[in-house]
């Protein structure tokens, strides 16, 4: 028995850099949108996280 399109799990959301994005709805541009924005704040927090670790051993090495 085959498996209907409609029945199969749906990708997540995904975005490549530099791809075509004239074939996408508003609505896609807009979770795309959503989704790097998100992204965008999780590499910020990271980078906040890693320059406060390095500031931490940068002040015991320097004492």
């Amino acid at each position: 028995m085959a498996i209907e399109d409609d029945d199969r799990p749906r990708k997540k959301v995904t975005h490549e850099i530099g791809q075509d994005l004239s074939l996408l709805s508003v609505e896609e541009l807009s979770e795309r949108i959503a989704l790097l924005t998100a992204e965008i704040e999780r590499l910020r927090e990271a980078l906040t996280k890693k320059r406060a670790s390095r500031d931490a051993a940068n002040s015991i090495f320097k004492s």
